[in-house]
């Protein structure tokens, strides 16, 4: 008993230290109100058949939190799902604690996934930056823009695949064989740079100069030069 009684005291106690430096994460729980986001997401949810049994699906709103954390800190989604666990700031922002369950990396691409094809991504991410605006979190008197490597897994295909995907195509032993091919990413690219090779995709962001915060994002495969993004980063 004393010693659960000191694991919970200890975790109340780091909490209290964490947010004595103001943490940016603490701070935009505090000047946003987070259910703002909410209606959009269900209502773009809404028509989404309920599976019988399995286990309940994770707060979509705190999903949208999670992607927050991935563009702030430029993490991929096992990245992701390990610095939640990891850290006490990110299961604070989140509403999480310990012993709670958190997203996979699987689970947190999949809502990636429904984000993109209901078209909510960019609406979602619009809002947050006027809400960052209108709460004086970002003064708009200077932008950083830059762009950032996010790896992924590296693929495990012949030569002959590697060709049909190099060319948008898809692979016919992918299309023969639908359980390999939802295993498979066929939109990640190899780029080198300084003498390392990266595979996977880039995020273009147009960050506020003071606070970091990301106002704008783009992505793209690795592959794809910086100066491509330029004109939709900056306008």
């Amino acid at each position: 008993m004393s010693k659960k009684m000191r694991g919970l005291f200890d975790y109340e106690y780091q909490l209290e230290l964490i947010n004595k430096h103001q943490p940016p994460l603490a701070k935009l729980n505090t000047v946003i109100n987070w259910e703002l986001f909410r209606t959009p997401i269900e209502e773009a949810f809404a028509i989404e058949p309920k599976a019988p049994g399995g286990r309940p699906a994770f707060d979509r709103l705190m999903m949208f939190k999670i992607l927050i954390l991935q563009r702030y800190y430029n993490l991929s989604d096992e990245q992701t799902e390990f610095q939640i666990k990891d850290r006490l700031s990110f299961m604070q922002f989140l509403g999480l604690e310990i012993g709670d369950t958190v997203p996979d990396e699987k689970t947190i691409w999949h809502f990636k996934e429904k984000l993109k094809e209901k078209k909510l991504s960019k609406q979602l991410f619009e809002l947050f930056t006027h809400t960052l605006i209108s709460n004086g979190v970002v003064a708009k008197e200077g932008s950083i823009v830059d762009a950032s490597f996010v790896n992924v897994p590296r693929q495990r295909n012949s030569r002959e695949e590697n060709e049909a995907i190099k060319q948008d195509n898809i692979p016919e032993s992918f299309e023969n064989n639908p359980a390999k091919f939802s295993q498979k990413d066929t939109d990640a690219r190899w780029m080198t740079k300084n003498k390392e090779s990266h595979f996977g995709y880039k995020n273009h962001v147009n960050a506020d100069a003071a606070t970091k915060l990301i106002t704008k994002f783009a992505t793209s495969s690795a592959s794809v030069h910086d100066s491509q993004k330029l004109e939709e980063l900056v306008n």
